[in-house]
């Protein structure tokens, strides 16, 4: 499930990582988990995750010897507000155009999309 829709204008891989940890939103994830679902490299993913610490988009848990990242809970839609149902395929290539497409492969994106 993408983060909502007001938290993807940021860089892609910070929407990248939003995604992920909204996918993940009861369990939550270690760095490491999280460095493989995002198709980028670690100083990236390193970068995104403080900008969003940063600015109130993840939260930080840690127990004894693991780090734990989580969405804050702004970032999680609602299931009954989302309409995965219906992709909008032109405002998809739109940001794709625009660089901004939530980061990711493109072959990932559109597997996401066509679900």
């Amino acid at each position: 499930m993408p983060a909502r829709a007001e938290y993807r204008d940021r860089d892609a891989t910070e929407v990248a990582v939003l995604d992920a940890l909204v996918g993940r939103a009861e369990d939550g994830m270690t760095v490491l988990e999280l460095r493989s679902h995002v198709d980028a490299d670690i100083d990236r993913i390193e970068t995104a995750l403080t900008d969003l610490k940063a600015d109130g988009l993840i939260e930080v848990e840690r127990d004894d010897d693991t780090v734990c990242l989580y969405p804050h809970d702004a970032v999680v839609p609602d299931p009954e507000e989302t309409n995965d149902s219906d992709p909008d395929f032109v405002g998809f290539v739109r940001q794709l155009i625009a660089g901004n497409a939530g980061g990711g492969s493109l072959l990932e994106r559109l597997r996401q999309l066509f679900r």
